[in-house]
């Protein structure tokens, strides 16, 4: 009986124990999921809601056939009603090439650690291109979504094909962008076509967005953190225009990318976004683009535009060469015909004309008899005669300018007299007065040579350094700007004429540099005609003429020779700012920033101290003091530039010190230098405020003088008060048009006085004052064009872009420096030939004024 209680123990557990020793079978794996299968159940073009959390997450596959030569392209929307950043709803697409992830929201970073979410994203797959070898290809795109959200998040998917993924050539394209729908496109060239320009076009300023040309390779940059990773690129507001050769391309294809930015301060606009709802972030910075790409000219640069333009150049030339055989053939005419002059036995030609034989009683009063002892001169002889000593000496000191003994007792009673004369100004050694003006020659040589060496500096250092692809450069100013603008794609550094920009080799916009060819060409052909005067003037000092020596205003050459290294230099620089025009490389610069427009500073300075000089040849600035006078002028236009916007203390000093300093160079114009600044200059001035305005009842003593300073005074003060109160933003710019002011006041001047003196504008000086007048008139309107500025950021900068306007190859800006080169050669011409009727009048009837 004791046993039964084990017996029925062991019955229970016998059904257990047979279980445990019976034979195992393998376990079954558990039935896997074909993708394929899985493609059929999910269609493009629906919408597909769900939830995902950290135990759920949702598969889709999608599949479709890719034929060959037809791209497709497929885009993905995902929505989801999540706020949480710490639980986003993760999205990824695998692709046959390659992975494609993001999450939403969509988190975008801006200045001050400010953050914008984006609750619906879009983006477009890289697309995969069947070929005629492959034949049809069937593609497949899967979706994973998935949270890490415990308690789950919302969200609603869309797949769609793109119907127009590629671009066609002359066919504008519509569409819509956001920071979190980017778009980008594809573009193949045609056979026939080497070069194009992608043209974008928005009629909003806002949202500031980015176009990008990238390489066909997978992943697409197309989100606002990683747009410039690669490729070129530009920010736009309303337009933008990319330049594109076929040969930098080797598959001869291409992607237009198109990211809006998530903040517009890159564009210019504000740094501060007004604060929405999230939701909403979407629908206020949407941006409707139009996209178009032409063709460009074939090949890298059109030649008929080139050869045109200097066939136009080489006509100046040509005329050049003309008037010099005819003046050949005049004076061969004349030496036969004996009617050029006769000689006096003395080695002097006499020549008997009408203004120079006999004058009125009293017509030179004030004048200096030439029968004057001048030893310093030189021109005394045994037999009465005069003697010419050559300007070949080199030794020649600046001591030695004033070599008369009684020019120093004389100068305050000759130079303030009321009626002056050339004779009484033309006293000094004309041999050592040449010397004078050939220093500023010199001096504008060693200027422009300082300026041009770090241009040369920048390229000898950038070959060296191993930068392969700079390595065979043929062209002097590729600047490191552009290097670095070529090397990083970014096209925001350089302010093209994006719509007219050609390229050749490494030049982005060929077009902006050789237009200023012109500047060369036409500053090289002046030299050439100031050289032959030179030449001229020199054989007839050699032959003792006594019209070289004592008619006509004496002829100092110095002077021309600096405006024309000016005009050549001008050129020069202004091509090489124009290699890349920014803000920063204002020390090669053009005519809005201060270097080049430091040459037309200089040029409008000579300009009017050679109007000066022409009456006043011995009492001119030296080249010293005007040359010190530029480099104030330049250093104070800098400050002007970099700090004088914004700096209310800039304007207030700059006024003081540019009236002062007019009231200071008018005091020396009215006294002719004999008005000296020491500790006596306010009991002088108290002085000269007593007899030229109280005994003379306000009638001053230099009339003429008088009116000219008023005026100029007048001028430059409104220019003072004007800056004071407006602060123009292109101080440069302004600087210039208070130098051009000045020299159109005095030119003016000038000529009205010549002709009050009963002078005369022979035909060529009055050919060229209606040819500058007209050049300057035409030049100032293209100048005013204004097709790019540097001032305003790169993306407001190209709104003012145009398209090329003459011979499909040059824009405005380009017209302008045709137009401003051949102004300036006229403007000089003007000035070497105004006086030219005084050739034949004696100095002692030429008045001074």
């Amino acid at each position: 009986m004791r046993d039964c209680p084990r017996l029925a123990l062991l019955c229970a557990l016998l059904p257990w124990l047979q279980h445990t020793a019976a034979p195992r079978r393998p376990a079954q794996p558990l039935p896997s999921r074909n993708p394929r299968d899985l493609a059929r159940s999910f269609d493009f073009d629906r919408v597909y809601s769900g939830v995902v959390s950290l135990t759920k997450e949702n598969t889709y596959s999608f599949n479709y056939t890719s034929q060959p030569g037809q791209v497709n392209a497929v885009r993905v929307y995902v929505n989801s009603s999540s706020e949480n950043l710490d639980y986003p709803v993760l999205v990824m697409v695998r692709q046959q090439k390659g992975v494609l992830s993001w999450q939403v929201p969509l988190l975008f970073q801006g200045l001050y650690q400010r953050s914008y979410k984006y609750q619906e994203v879009s983006r477009t797959l890289c697309p995969s291109e069947a070929t005629n070898e492959t034949g049809p290809l069937e593609q497949l795109v899967i979706v994973d979504v998935t949270s890490m959200a415990p308690l789950g998040a919302q969200y609603k998917l869309l797949v769609t094909k793109i119907t127009h993924f590629q671009l066609q050539t002359n066919v504008a394209f519509h569409f819509t962008a956001s920071p979190s729908q980017p778009q980008y496109f594809l573009y193949k060239f045609p056979d026939d076509v080497d070069s194009v320009i992608i043209k974008v076009r928005s009629e909003m300023a806002y949202p500031c967005s980015v176009v990008s040309v990238q390489n066909i390779m997978c992943p697409v940059h197309d989100l606002d953190h990683n747009v410039e990773f690669n490729g070129v690129y530009q920010s736009m507001t309303k337009k933008a225009a990319i330049t594109l050769q076929k040969k930098d391309f080797p598959s001869e294809q291409f992607f237009v990318v198109f990211v809006i930015r998530p903040e517009d301060y890159t564009c210019g606009g504000s740094f501060f976004i007004q604060e929405k709802e999230n939701q909403t972030w979407n629908l206020h910075r949407t941006k409707n683009l139009k996209v178009t790409i032409v063709p460009s000219t074939k090949g890298s640069v059109d030649m008929k535009p080139i050869l045109i333009s200097l066939v136009i150049f080489l006509f100046f030339y040509f005329g050049f060469v003309l008037l010099i055989l005819v003046h050949c053939i005049r004076f061969k005419r004349k030496s036969i015909d004996g009617s050029f002059g006769s000689s006096d036995g003395s080695g002097n030609t006499a020549v008997s004309h009408p203004i120079a034989a006999g004058t009125p009683e009293g017509s030179n009063y004030g004048a200096i008899e030439e029968s004057s002892s001048s030893p310093g001169r030189q021109m005394s002889s045994s037999n009465g005669g005069q003697t010419f000593q050559s300007d070949t000496d080199s030794s020649v000191e600046e001591s030695d300018f004033d070599t008369l003994p009684d020019i120093e007792s004389d100068k305050n009673i000759i130079r303030t007299k009321v009626f002056l004369f050339l004779s009484d100004l033309s006293r000094k050694d004309q041999r050592i007065i040449s010397k004078k003006y050939k220093i500023y020659f010199w001096n504008i040589v060693t200027i422009s040579v300082f300026y041009a060496l770090p241009v040369i500096q920048l390229v000898i250092t950038y070959q060296k350094a191993g930068l392969s692809r700079w390595g065979n450069m043929k062209l002097l100013f590729s600047l490191l700007i552009l290097q670095v603008a070529n090397v990083t794609g970014n096209q925001d550094i350089c302010y093209y004429n994006f719509l007219c920009a050609h390229p050749l080799g490494t030049l982005s916009a060929f077009n902006n540099i050789f237009s200023n060819l012109g500047y060369m060409l036409l500053g090289f052909l002046f030299l050439l005609i100031v050289l032959h005067r030179d030449i001229l003037h020199h054989r007839a000092l050699e032959a003792k003429d006594s019209f070289a020596m004592e008619y006509g205003i004496p002829k100092h050459f110095g002077v021309f020779y600096a405006m024309g290294i000016a005009l050549i230099m001008q050129g020069v620089f202004s091509a090489c700012y124009h290699v890349c025009p920014n803000y920063y490389n204002f020390q090669f610069g053009s005519f809005r920033v201060p270097s080049d427009t430091s040459f037309m500073y200089m040029i409008a300075g000579l300009c009017m101290l050679k109007l000066y000089q022409s009456r006043h040849p011995d009492i001119n600035a030296s080249a010293y003091a005007a040359y010190a006078s530029f480099a104030v002028v330049i250093m104070l236009t800098v400050l002007g530039v970099v700090s004088g916007e914004h700096n209310m203390w800039f304007w207030v000093i700059f006024s003081a010190i540019h009236i002062l300093a007019t009231l200071a160079l008018s005091t020396q114009i009215y006294y002719m230098g004999r008005f000296k600044i020491d500790l006596g200059l306010f009991r002088r001035a108290l002085m000269v405020f007593y007899m030229d305005f109280a005994q003379q009842c306000g009638r001053p003593l230099y009339k003429d003088r008088m009116v000219l300073l008023i005026v100029g005074n007048l001028i430059n003060g409104s220019f003072a008060l004007c800056g004071l109160i407006f602060r123009p933003r292109d101080f440069a710019s302004y600087m210039l048009g208070i130098f051009i002011c000045n020299l159109l006041l005095y030119l003016t001047f000038y000529i009205i006085m010549k002709l009050r003196s009963s002078e005369k504008l022979l035909p060529t000086p009055l050919l060229c004052i209606v040819a500058t007048v007209v050049m300057w008139v035409a030049s100032l309107y293209f100048f005013f064009q204004n097709p790019s500025s540097w001032e305003d950021t790169p993306a407001e900068s190209r709104e003012r872009n145009r398209e090329c306007i003459l011979l499909d190859f040059f824009d405005d800006h380009d017209i302008w420096h045709f137009l401003s080169a051949t102004a300036l050669f006229f403007s000089f011409l003007v000035l070497l030939t105004l006086d030219d009727d005084l050739d034949v009048v004696h100095r002692n009837q030429i008045r001074v004024f």
